[in-house]
């Protein structure tokens, strides 16, 4: 029988002192799934990751980032993931909610990122290959339809469905965003988690260029 393990720490000083070990195993495949370059931002576990990827060698390592449109809002991360697709990354957007924030390593051994809490975000640890297998294919079905990185920022007209729709109209009312979020029924986070990506969308640095920028596309407003 297998000696699979499955546990959980609280905050990334835990994560990296619990796991931390298993980014420099890294040996054949990297897979990260994260709403924004902010969910795996340890100096110290980023490191041990690049270290091990100029190790092995980008020719004998396949490295997959699937990110959410939030992740382009500020233009020091997009410039950062176009140095990760130079360095033989596959980057691709995803325009539909990511399932989980999580990292697998070699198929073997997984990291899943749980909400955000005043004490840091609970991390499940797991090498159980039913697990791994499990949140694989939910991955390899987002990645299908996610699009490249490139061909993401390319896009002339941005598809925004209700909820982007209502957020925009939001965002031209001239509401706090408090009293936006109570309108559409969120929390005031989730409100601005979805501005964010919703500015991703319109490729937008401002909330003010992203209503110019509907404008200019002719979005419904």
């Amino acid at each position: 029988m297998r000696n699979e393990q499955v546990f959980s720490v609280q905050g990334d000083a835990e994560l990296l002192a619990r796991a931390g070990h298993l980014f420099e195993s890294l040996n054949s495949e990297f897979l990260c799934a994260a709403r924004d370059l902010r969910t795996w931002s340890q100096p110290e576990a980023r490191a041990a990751v690049v270290n091990r990827m100029r190790a092995v060698g980008p020719s004998d390592l396949t490295t997959r980032k699937l990110l959410s449109p939030a992740a382009l809002v500020e233009e020091e991360s997009r410039a950062h993931l176009r140095l990760l697709r130079s360095q033989g990354a596959l980057v691709r957007i995803s325009v539909s909610p990511l399932p989980h924030e999580t990292i697998v390593i070699d198929r073997r051994v997984m990291i899943l990122a749980g909400q955000e809490a005043p004490a840091g975000r609970e991390y499940t640890v797991t090498t159980s290959r039913t697990l791994v297998e499990g949140v694989l294919s939910l991955f390899s079905a987002v990645w299908e339809t996610s699009l490249d990185l490139d061909a993401y920022l390319r896009r002339d007209v941005p598809h925004l469905d209700a909820d982007g729709r209502r957020i925009l109209k939001a965002l031209g009312s001239g509401l706090t965003d408090a009293s936006a979020a109570r309108r559409l029924g969120v929390s005031l986070r989730t409100y601005r988690r979805r501005v964010a990506e919703l500015m991703a969308s319109l490729d937008a640095g401002s909330r003010f260029q992203a209503g110019l920028r509907a404008g200019e596309l002719g979005l419904p407003r």
